[in-house]
This record gives structure tokens, sequence and C-alpha cells, in this order.
């Protein structure tokens, strides 16, 4: 199914009064930015991605902006690695729930996917264990997501290097995507391309930094053959980026410090009132969220309710749109909750819906 039939652009954001289905911040304004594209020369940009970009992205992490290969989106970057390191036969290893395109993909290429299933039982940890015994001799590639989208959970920095440890003993490739990474609760886990040439890094402005529109994300490998591979791999799809693109993503991350203070103290408000909300109802549970705006909470089980009819209540009679449990081919119980794009008030009576929707549809 595309995607574009459920998201809330699709729907029409006009038709949605509180919108908690987002995984980003708030989409951001230009002209708010200070930022100035006037004298931009449109041209045929590097093919790399902006050499100062590039700097820029590297430079808090002590790699070569020639490990960086900028791409529009993280989804972009996501398609290039499956569709460049994956054959038909192919054998992956997902840690689910999973962004879609790290599933989709490698099922459009006939590959074999393995799950790691992470459960809410056990916190949506990550069982090494398993990830260990799912590797086998034809694994092309291990994909993970800290933190985590949709539960918001997080690993600490002995578990991503034990990840890297099996995957570097195993001989295959791991797909880290960090997009995240920026608004972490806990520490920031070291950068999974920085710690190994068999870890490949993907990230984005669209998530942490509120500019899904100007479709700029990029992946870091230090692995020099797998980065021409994927150099070519986009040369052939996209030649190069949009050069305004860039422009506005460089000018931003110039002025970060200013620019990015303020949306780490909203997300951490906002985050302080959905853990009130969560903490003073009997009807969801959750997964306390490590990081991101995202958490996967779920309708307690002796609940019983007709979660079809809950979702279209809580849509067209309370115009509140959440992410359904199916989007994360999950059961119908759990939703996908963004509390860091639209405003505090609507977040608040957009959880207020939910208790509302769950209570008028249960039996």
């Amino acid at each position: 199914m595309p995607i574009e039939i459920e998201a809330p652009e699709g729907f029409g954001y006009e038709n949605i009064d509180c919108n908690l289905s987002e995984s980003s911040f708030t989409d951001q304004r230009l002209k708010d930015l200070v930022i100035n594209i006037d004298d931009l020369l449109l041209f045929y940009g590097n093919h790399l991605g902006k050499p100062e970009l590039r700097e820029l992205i590297t430079s808090e992490i002590q790699l070569s902006p020639a490990d960086v290969l900028v791409t529009p989106g993280a989804a972009a970057a996501l398609f290039l690695v499956a569709t460049s390191l994956l054959n038909k036969g192919d054998h992956v290893v997902v840690a689910k729930s999973n962004y879609v395109t790290n599933i989709e993909t490698p099922r459009a290429i006939g590959a074999r996917i393995s799950y790691i299933n992470m459960q809410f039982e056990n916190g949506y940890g990550l069982d090494l264990e398993e990830l260990e015994q799912l590797i086998t001799n034809d694994t092309k590639l291990v994909s993970m997501t800290y933190p985590h989208n949709p539960t918001g959970v997080l690993i600490d920095e002995a578990t991503l290097r034990k990840v890297i440890e099996i995957v570097e003993r195993k001989n295959t490739w791991l797909l880290f995507d960090e997009t995240y990474r920026e608004l972490s609760f806990a520490p920031k886990l070291p950068l999974a391309a920085g710690l190994s040439d068999r870890a490949i890094s993907v990230s984005s402005m669209s998530k942490s930094y509120g500019l899904p529109g100007i479709r700029i994300g990029w992946l870091i490998c230090q692995n020099k053959q797998l980065m021409e591979t994927l150099l070519a791999a986009k040369e052939q799809i996209l030649i190069t980026n949009s050069v305004i693109d860039e422009e506005i993503a460089y000018q931003y991350l110039n002025k970060k410090e200013k620019l990015f203070a303020p949306v780490k103290v909203a997300i951490q408000e906002n985050f302080a009132i959905l853990k009130n909300f969560i903490l003073k109802q009997d009807i969801l549970e959750w997964v306390e969220p490590q990081g991101g705006c995202v958490c996967f909470p779920r309708i307690k089980k002796n609940i019983m309710i007709d979660t079809n009819k809950f979702y279209e209540i809580l849509l067209n009679k309370y115009g509140t749109y959440v992410g359904p449990g199916h989007w994360f081919e999950e059961d119908g119980r759990y939703m996908r909750l963004g509390y860091g794009w639209d405003k505090t008030e609507k977040l608040e009576k957009g959880l207020l819906n939910i208790i509302r929707s769950i209570e008028e549809t249960r039996s």
C-alpha cells in the first residue's frame, strides 16, 4: 500500500485538528531561520554533496568529509544501501519494528528477512543472543534504528559495540539509522560508522531539525569500496542533490548551536506533558522513550475494544490523527504518538481525545 494514502499530507492537514502522527519536530519556516539563497548558482552540485556541508556533518565526529554521501533524505540513503548490497535470495536481519523502507525495499528485491522482534514485555530490549543466532553465512545486512522509531528506546554504548563486534566477526554490514541521535535524552551514542568500517550510519535534517521539506539526509561509512558503489548508485538514480536544499541544510547546521537549542527545549517540555498524562491514566501503557519525539503506547490488554472503530472515531469525530499499529506491522492496540510536531495545546487536546475515543469504543 502506498504510504501516501494514510500519510497526513495525503489525508489533508486541513482535515486534522490534532496531528500526533508526525515523527519529526515542528516544520520550520525558511524566513524564521534567517537563511538567504538569493545568490545561489543553480548548477549540478558535487555528486557526493556540498563539500562545506559534508565538513559540517563530520566536524563533531572526527571522520573525513569523504566518508559522507549526501542524499535526498534518509529514505534515499536507506534505499541506496539496500539496493547496492542486496540481491534476490540474500539474507537480511532487521530489528523490528523498523522504518518501513528497511523492510519493504529488501522484500521488493526478493531478499529473505529474519526479524529480531522487539517486545513490549521486555522494554523493547535488543536480544544480542538472538542477533548472533539469526546471522548466517549469507547474511548481507543487519538493520537497526536508535533512538528507535516508533518506540523511542535506546541502547547503551556497550550494546552498540557488541553489535558491531558481532557484525565484524560474521563479516556482514550494519545499517544503523541514527536520525534521532541529536534528540537522545541520555548521552548520545558514538557514531556507529566511526566505530567500524562495516557500519553505515544514516541521518537527516527531517526528524530532529524539523526540515523535511528540503529532503536532505546522508550516510556515513569509512569503507572506500562501498562508498564508491553507493556513489555510483546515487549517480544512476539522481546524479546529484538539489543545490538549494543542500545550501539550506548547510546554513542551518552552520548556526546549529543557536537554532537547535530551542528545539531540544520544546521537545523536553512536550515530553514532560506526555509522561505526566501517561502516569495519570489507566487505559494506555508504554515503554518510556529515551530519545526522539515519538513513543509507541498500547491499549491495555484488559480493555475490550474494536480498534478499527477506535481509529475511526478518533479521526472522524475528534479530528485526532495517530500512527496506527499496522504502519509497523503491529496490532491495532499499538499506536505511534508524535509529541514534537503539533502545538503543545494540540498535544494535550489530542491525548484527551484518545482516551475519549477508547471510552466510547470499548465494550
